[in-house]
């Protein structure tokens, strides 16, 4: 018999994971492994290596050593352990547990590999750019901290306060504001995804592209030089997506911009002009605007156009009053770019500008990873079609992330990445988005959750809403800000809550209370009895609640 003292057990679960993991060594009979005792007892050939032993557990996330050994196995013996492991891993033999592949390297593919190394899988994840991702190196992180300096940028400029504290334009250095983002964005990148990898045994990362031969292996071309067949039991796909190019035409032939590169300008164009009328182009244009440029956005339709109207209505009517020339239904039918500068062609005329950032929306990373060859389905976008277990049409293949079909957003991708690695390590999980919040940073920001009342209408539901205006929120008051609202959709005869929609300061931290009230069925009688703390911004929920049934305006401040 053989003895391993295991350390980092957390559960029973934990040592199923080891005994199914130890089982799988050639050798090994049976083995038992005990959470309480910290221990496992083997029986297994004389041949068996302690070394595999001692690594199959630490590629689980555990520590393992002798029960006689005075010490853990030396670094050099690991070293000597885990080439042995990557050069089995390379080839996609799985004899000490099942292979996954996850092709991306984002928060869909990051959170699917940590919980499958949780449940005693072993993972090789395919990362054809930088490790990451869009949201921490293009996406969320670089457009927040350029929002946020945007915002002191303005407040400095213009606040209500300015009868007694003096303001002035500040000077704006672009490139030093980009060298602090970029600091700040390698950072993350560097703590979150490339440590976190390099901490865990069991992820193999690859550096180059892969494309599927078969439901069961892929080619992967490695940046390294040369191409290497990669077979696996599960495959994650979590590529993410790219902005997406309109046709307009003479646009291709133009240095024009998507979110990407404005990100990473180190200057603000005199005049800028954004194509585009929903979350991308309506948090930048903004954040340009107050730091100096003169924004146009060219509108399709209406800002926020598939949102509830009063969204659009309202962020318009603010970006207008800083500034910001906003033109509906208005759409470029030509773009040339002369004598350093870009020329549109639209309905309202011609418009000249430095700098032309083109933010439509975004197309799923698909088209080169020959799905059809593995009969995987995708929409006629080039999304993936999964179901709410992240499964695709063919079993041994998921997704996860802005490459499918659900809604591109960083935490909806976290979340179904955990799913799918709970679904394709044995499980039976799935993703409820029907009490998904939603943000869009710009100020004031704009947030939603649950069905707006055309969705709930559109569904078959009788509806009953209510729209209170920010200069009925006493915080909002005690701001000198009551741009927005904050309006409320019920079910008319339950009265239970099926969406919010705000336009509001931190509109963003106090949707999360409204899906919490929606995700537990609360109606909006049962949210107007809530405790809120008094001069919150969350406390207009409660607010908008009393309309259904009271007159605030005949409540004092703190009426409960």
């Amino acid at each position: 018999m053989t003895q391993l003292k295991i350390t980092g057990m957390t559960c029973d679960a934990c040592a199923t994971h080891i005994k199914q993991a130890l089982e799988s060594i050639p050798g090994v009979r049976a083995a038992e492994v005990s959470y309480a005792e910290g221990s496992a007892t083997l029986a297994a050939s004389d041949a068996t290596s302690h070394d595999a032993l001692i690594a199959t557990v630490a590629a689980l996330g555990y520590r393992a050593e002798l029960a006689d050994a005075p010490t853990a196995l030396s670094h050099n013996g690991f070293d000597r352990v885990q080439k042995w492991a990557d050069d089995d891993h390379e080839t996609g033999r799985t004899s000490r547990g099942l292979h996954i592949a996850v092709i991306g390297s984002g928060g869909a593919a990051m959170a699917a590999a940590l919980k499958a190394t949780e449940r005693g899988a072993r993972v090789t994840l395919i990362e054809r750019g930088t490790i990451g991702g869009t949201c921490v190196n293009t996406g969320c992180v670089p457009s927040k901290i350029m929002i946020r300096a945007a915002h002191t940028a303005h407040l400095r400029a213009a606040s209500p306060f300015d009868d007694g504290i003096s303001a002035a334009a500040p000077l704006i250095l672009r490139e030093r504001l980009l060298a602090q983002q970029q600091v700040r964005v390698e950072e993350l990148r560097r703590t979150k995804y490339e440590a976190v990898l390099a901490r865990n045994s069991a992820i193999t990362v690859w550096q180059g592209k892969a494309r599927f031969k078969d439901a069961n292996a892929l080619a992967v071309q490695l940046d390294s030089g040369g191409e290497r067949t990669l077979t696996f039991d599960r495959c994650l796909i979590a590529t993410g997506a790219s902005p997406a190019i309109p046709p307009i035409p003479g646009l291709q032939d133009t240095p024009y911009w998507t979110s990407t590169e404005a990100l990473a300008s180190d200057t603000i164009p005199h005049r800028l002009v954004v194509i585009g009328a929903s979350v991308v182009s309506a948090e930048l244009a903004q954040a340009f605007a107050r730091l100096g440029s003169q924004v146009t956005i060219l509108a399709r339709s209406t800002q926020f156009s598939h949102e509830d109207p009063a969204i659009g209505e309202a962020i318009t009517a603010v970006f207008r009053a800083e500034g910001i020339e906003v033109l509906e239904h208005a759409q470029a039918s030509k773009v040339a770019y002369q004598d350093g500068e870009f020329v549109l062609t639209t309905p309202q005329g011609e418009l000249r500008t430095d700098r032309l950032l083109v933010a439509t929306g975004r197309t799923p990373n698909t088209r080169s990873l020959n799905l059809e060859a593995v009969g995987v389905k995708m929409n006629t976008r080039g999304a993936i079609e999964i179901d709410a277990g992240m499964h695709t049409s063919t079993p041994s293949i998921y997704a996860a992330g802005d490459c499918t079909d659900q809604p591109q957003f960083v935490y909806v991708a976290a979340a179904a990445g955990t799913r799918a690695a709970v679904n394709m390590t044995g499980g039976e999980t799935s993703l409820d988005l029907t009490a998904m919040p939603a943000v869009v940073f710009t100020d004031p920001q704009v947030a939603t959750v649950g069905l707006s009342e055309l969705e709930a209408q559109s569904a078959g539901i009788e509806t009953d809403s209510r729209t209170l205006t920010l200069d009925n929120v006493p915080r909002a008051l005690a701001n000198f800000d009551t741009r927005g609202f904050i309006k409320l959709v019920a079910d008319a005869r339950s009265g239970r809550l099926l969406g919010v929609q705000t336009v509001a300061e931190q509109a963003g931290e106090l949707i999360q209370t409204a899906a919490l009230a929606i995700r537990a069925g609360m109606t909006v009688e049962d949210l107007a009895d809530q405790l809120f703390p008094y001069l919150t911004m969350v406390e207009g929920l409660k607010l908008a609640a009393q309309t259904f049934h009271k007159d605030i305006r005949q409540l004092s401040c703190c009426a409960g």
